[in-house]
This record gives structure tokens, C-alpha cells and sequence, in this order.
């Protein structure tokens, strides 16, 4: 997803000399070091100085430019974070902070490395949209969104390396609204981001038993597409919520917000890292396993095993 997102925004780059590249101590890889000596004067490496990448960001917006404020995602968003919310939010400038390697990619750098709580905070300042695409495609989509929209400024949470094609005949991507992977009748699993790749295992796993199952991209988490959340509360027996971020603030108790608003008559369950910072080493599986985040735990609580 990395270097996607790093192909697409040169290409956008290309065609529209208004955007610039703002990165905090990022070895240029790819086609960003393609940009970075192509375009010298729009490529900004400010070091270790995220609070200062945010605030170039936001003078270039101010001057017209459209700036992508790009680093390891809690350096964009935690470090900086008074300068993202007054700089960016509050003046609703069409900057993107893009968060690479989020939720906890990062397992074996340690808790410092670990975005589990981003959604919760990006999300709750004003003005703030959240976009974090399952897989390569979706990437594809949202970097070209971001490149041309003027709504705001943007959290583009994405994923590091390796993720596997999972939107190839999905519904078209559309900010702001649910995108359906797979369409069935019976569950209807609902996440974004990395962790979709286990979403669509347990789909397979459940449709082996007979089930008509439901996967739905929640690319965008905020604005939220809160009537698409009412479609499938509504029209599936049993919804599955999993994210890779805490309990709070993220998708999961937003889900369970509307189902209590609606009446919702469907099962509910949801599936998130827990409320901890876990000290352990290991694989990124091998962490959400630790949260219990895995195939064989969600199986087990939902009665498949």
C-alpha cells in the first residue's frame, strides 16, 4: 500500500504543480525518490520535526497549494497533534496527514510505533475527514480523492506492504458511502483498513457453513455513512464489527451507537484491540493475536468453533 500510494500521489503530482510533498525523517523509496529529484522544490524532508511538517503543510494550503504531510502514523498525527488541530482543523485547509504503517503494522518497534487509538482522535476534531483503504485498489482511490478534493483537511490511515487485492469486482469506491466486497443475506461484516484481510477469511469460513455473508468496506470513518450502517443492521441477522483500533472511538462503537438509536433487531458483535498496550514481540498477527484479534478466537466467540 505504501508504494501505491507513493506511485499514485507522483502521478497526481505530475499533472498538478500545486502539490507538494511535506515528509518527517522518510528515506525517499520509489516513486517518491522519483519526486524528490524531479520536483526538488516540492519535496520538503523537515527531519524530526513533525510539528514544523504540519505547519509548512499548512502554509503552503493557505498560498492555494494542496500539501500531503506524510510519515509513520504516530508521528503524523500524535507528535503534532495541536498543530494538526489548530494549523489544519481548525481552519479547515485541504491538507492531507497521511498515517503509514497504522494500527499496530509496527509490532516489533513497540508501543511508541503502535497507532491504536488514531481514529479515535482524528476523528474527533472538527472538520477532520478519515479515509483508510482495505487494500492496494482502495489506496489507489483515496490518494486520487485527496489529491483533488477541497473539502478539508484529511487523516489517510494506511497500511505498510504485502496486502493482498481484496476489492478486485467490488461495488465502486465512493467517499463517504459503504462498499460492498461480497453481498449476502445473512452476516454482514463490517471494516476498514489493513485488518480487512481477516474479515474476508472469516467470510470464507462461515460461508463453509452454510452462510450468505456480507463484507463491507467502511473506507470512509468519518463522515460515516450512517445510513449504509442502517442498511445492513437492517437487512442482515447477524453483524460483525473488526478494526484494528481500541474500543473507543473507532468504528465499532459508532456501529453499536446506531443500533441502540434504530432498535436494531440483529446480533451484534464487535471485534477491536483491547484497551492495552501490550508488551509483545512478534509478527503484526502475531500482536492482533494478542488482542485478540484472530481467526480462531472471533470463530470461537461467535460460535463457528
Amino acid at each position: 500500500m505504501r508504494n501505491t500510494f507513493s506511485e499514485v500521489l507522483y502521478q497526481e503530482a505530475s499533472r498538478n504543480p500545486d502539490i507538494y510533498i511535506v515528509v518527517a525523517d522518510i528515506s525517499p523509496a520509489g516513486s517518491m525518490s522519483k519526486f524528490s529529484m524531479q520536483y526538488p522544490e516540492r519535496f520538503i524532508n523537515v527531519g524530526v520535526a513533525e510539528q514544523s511538517m504540519i505547519g509548512i503543510c499548512a502554509g503552503l494550503a493557505l498560498k492555494g497549494c494542496r500539501p500531503f504531510a506524510y510519515t509513520i502514523a504516530t508521528f503524523s498525527l500524535y507528535r503534532p497533534f495541536e498543530m494538526v488541530r489548530d494549523d489544519l482543523c481548525y481552519q479547515n485547509l485541504p491538507v492531507t496527514v497521511v498515517g503509514m504503517g497504522a494500527g499496530v503494522i509496527y509490532s516489533t518497534l513497540g508501543g511508541t510505533h503502535h497507532t491504536m487509538e488514531d481514529i479515535a482522535i482524528a476523528g474527533a476534531i472538527p472538520n477532520m475527514q478519515i479515509v483508510a483503504p482495505c487494500d492496494p485498489a482502495e489506496c489507489t482511490e483515496a490518494t486520487r480523492w485527496c489529491a483533488q478534493q477541497k473539502n478539508g483537511p484529511v487523516y489517510l490511515r494506511i497500511g505498510k506492504a504485502g496486502e493482498p487485492d481484496l476489492t478486485r469486482g467490488a461495488d465502486p469506491w465512493v467517499f463517504g458511502k459503504l462498499r460492498y466486497l461480497r453481498r449476502g443475506a445473512d452476516v454482514c461484516i463490517l471494516t476498514y483498513g489493513v485488518i480487512t484481510k481477516m474479515a474476508m477469511a472469516l467470510a470464507d469460513r462461515l460461508a463453509a457453513r452454510g452462510k450468505s455473508v456480507s463484507v463491507v468496506s467502511v473506507h470512509t470513518v468519518k463522515p460515516l455513512d450512517c445510513e449504509g450502517i442502517i442498511a445492513a443492521l437492517s437487512g442482515h441477522r447477524h453483524v460483525i464489527v473488526i478494526e484494528e483500533h481500541v474500543p473507543q472511538g473507532g468504528l465499532a462503537p459508532q456501529t453499536k451507537q446506531i443500533a441502540w438509536d434504530i432498535h436494531a433487531e440483529c446480533r451484534l458483535d464487535t471485534f477491536t484491540l483491547q484497551d492495552h498496550f501490550i508488551h509483545n514481540y512478534g509478527s503484526h498477527d502475531d500482536l492482533l493475536a494478542a488482542h485478540g484479534l484472530s481467526i480462531a478466537k472471533i470463530a470461537q466467540r461467535i460460535g463457528l468453533d
